[in-house]
């Protein structure tokens, strides 16, 4: 989050073409809005491991990183700013391309 907050302190919203997310599941929501900032429109996010081993497809799984994920996974399904894509390759990847 620091880091984004840099380039977005650096005047650099709406200049990225690409984002790749993969770090902690928890901060996954607070990536997604800043890439949304840093990226031009037709730009593309990916966020990898959305899946999660099938663990988001349980509803008795509650840890925070599952809940996480399902919560961007229909953030993202109904967010007016992107098309979203969700798609089994590896662990699952969430494609949102910025409107």
């Amino acid at each position: 989050v620091e880091t984004l907050d840099a380039r977005l302190a650096a005047g650099e919203a709406g200049s990225y073409d690409f984002g790749f997310i993969d770090a902690d599941k928890t901060g996954y929501d607070s990536y997604y809005e800043r890439g949304l900032q840093l990226l031009r429109p037709g730009g593309v996010m990916l966020f990898d491991n959305m899946l999660w081993s099938g663990a988001v497809a349980d509803p008795g799984n509650q840890s925070p990183d599952t809940v996480a994920l399902r919560a961007l996974a229909l953030k993202a399904k109904a967010d007016p700013r992107v098309h979203a894509a969700m798609t089994s390759i590896g662990d699952g990847l969430l494609l949102a391309i910025k409107r």
